[in-house]
């Protein structure tokens, strides 16, 4: 690996491209080396991974309004949406925005924490879209999504967005513009290009994920996608891009992340520095082995309290006896998801399911009271305005601990850590004190998944929704991922039964 140090310039600088950040990125996706096995075998996990998620919201309303959206956009020989028949095919762009969104809907498929927050899994469906339009094979395909993870990843670890309150999606536009640069064998030249204006259009900001969390939570990251694909259709048509687009002296580092506050008025370079982690010319591409799936529907540094709520509540018999529950965690968690947040919306019974899926409140109460953690089920309306719940889950507050936060941006993966230590005090003065670090389906829990459990996901999702031979059919096809032929790839969304689907008939625009 080879790490990029990238700051904000002066126009006057002339920054070369061949020093800018994006033109690094261009090299990284147009670098012809293949994918090593054990990072095939995980890109084969999360095709499986998101289309157990995607096939399990299909009727829900967020993905009713994008399947809409994009029937409004039928094209002969574009690409699949999840459930449909594979006959019914639409332009690229609004099958990954369909897709995107049927993938986001449950907040239950793969991340990685590092500096800031993400779903490299979102990366999938613009690809995937991209390779059934232009007729591309596994193989090109599997190149495209390891590049799409690997700039991702390595963005994450490098450039925090949240502390300035920027959406996580603008992490997503310029991974995507470079994996549909490696899918498609573009140059070099397009792909910066195309990651430019990728990054350019997805900047928005975290009211998204914010007070009163609305559906656009799930639409966000299918926009990123959407923009990402239409960004490398204007740079191969010839089109150019805001630049240096990260490092410009009225870009995103100067004016949206640290490098304004920091400027020095004698003229000295632009403050501070980011360092920014890439593989060196014919370096395999792995950075998807640092990422995790969820064993739980719900915000992912949610998933080891989830399993420590599980473990906690065999041991109280009397939830009207606690008086209070003390979360100590890292300051992502309390800032984000915790009563560091400020959010009253977070201790609301009539919240939307997007709040409450950001309460670890409200999650840690019913976790521990249910022993159970289910997509539907625990954010019920019934189950969430509960009146003993209701009790419970307003005696629950998080603090943050610095050993937590260290251990969440520790670069250890030993070491890392998303959990907390929960203290739980009764009425009669005693207490309860227990801790978890790590999820138990986390590569370093008590039961890391594997492609079994993966496929166990899938089927707990969509046995009730298939049909055995569609499951069967697209379990396989997948599973043989680097030697499908572009036939093949057109088939690689599953497809409901007849008459399963139920769709949005209101009128918009389209």
């Amino acid at each position: 690996m080879i790490t990029h140090a990238v700051r904000a310039h002066r126009s006057k600088d002339q920054l070369p491209r061949e020093e800018q950040l994006a033109w690094k990125f261009a090299e990284v996706a147009a670098d012809p080396v293949e994918v090593d096995a054990e990072a095939t075998d995980m890109i084969i996990n999360r095709i499986i991974d998101n289309a157990s998620v995607a096939i399990a919201s299909l009727n829900r309303g967020p993905i009713k309004s994008a399947r809409a959206m994009a029937y409004a956009h039928a094209r002969k020989g574009g690409a699949t949406l999840f459930g449909a028949p594979a006959g019914e095919t639409v332009c690229a762009e609004w099958a990954a925005w369909a897709n995107g969104t049927a993938v986001r809907e449950l907040d239950f498929h793969d991340t990685f924490l590092a500096a800031d927050y993400s779903h490299p899994g979102d990366n999938i469906p613009p690809v995937l879209a991209v390779a059934q339009q232009m007729g591309k094979d596994g193989r090109a395909l599997l190149r495209g999504i390891a590049t799409g993870y690997e700039i991702q990843v390595n963005l994450v670890k490098a450039i925090c967005l949240h502390e300035h309150k920027i959406d996580h999606i603008a992490h997503i536009g310029p991974s995507a513009s470079a994996a549909i640069g490696t899918l498609l064998g573009l140059p070099t030249e397009v792909i910066y290009q195309a990651v430019q204006q990728g990054l350019h259009t997805t900047i928005t900001t975290r009211q998204s994920r914010k007070g009163e969390i609305s559906s656009w939570k799930a639409f966000a990251p299918a926009y990123a996608g959407k923009q990402a694909i239409e960004a490398v259709d204007r740079c191969m048509r010839g089109e150019g891009a805001p630049s240096p687009a990260y490092e410009g002296e009225d870009a995103p580092l100067a004016w949206i992340l640290n490098g304004r506050t920091t400027r020095d008025q004698g003229g000295s370079p632009y403050e501070p520095t980011y360092h920014v982690p890439l593989p060196a010319k014919g370096e395999a591409k792995r950075a998807i082995l640092e990422t995790y799936t969820k064993e739980h529907s719900a915000e992912y540094q949610s998933q080891a309290l989830i399993d420590l709520a599980f473990r906690m509540g065999k041991k109280i018999r009397d939830f009207d006896k606690v008086t209070s529950i003390v979360l100590h965690t890292s300051h992502h968690t309390h800032y984000v998801i915790g009563t560091g947040s400020g959010d009253p919306q977070k201790m609301d019974p009539n919240a939307s399911r997007e709040t409450l899926d950001h309460s670890i409140m409200y999650i840690f109460a019913v976790a521990l009271q249910d022993g159970e953690w289910h997509h539907v089920r625990s954010y019920a309306p019934e189950r969430a305005r509960r009146a003993d719940t209701v009790r419970l889950w307003r005696k629950i507050s998080t603090v943050e601990d610095k050993d937590w936060t260290r251990r969440y941006h520790s670069h250890d993966p030993k070491e890392k850590a998303f959990g907390a230590k929960v203290v739980i005090a009764f009425d009669d003065g005693s207490t309860l004190v227990d801790e978890l670090g790590i999820a138990n389906a986390h590569p370093f829990g008590a039961r890391p998944f594997g492609r079994a459990e993966y496929i166990r996901k899938f089927r707990t999702l969509t046995d009730d929704i298939l049909d055995p031979k569609e499951s069967a059919r697209f379990l396989a096809l997948a599973q043989r991922l680097p030697n499908l032929s572009a036939a093949e790839v057109m088939t690689l969304n599953p497809v409901a039964p007849k008459g399963y689907l139920a769709e949005n008939m209101a009128k918009g625009i389209f």
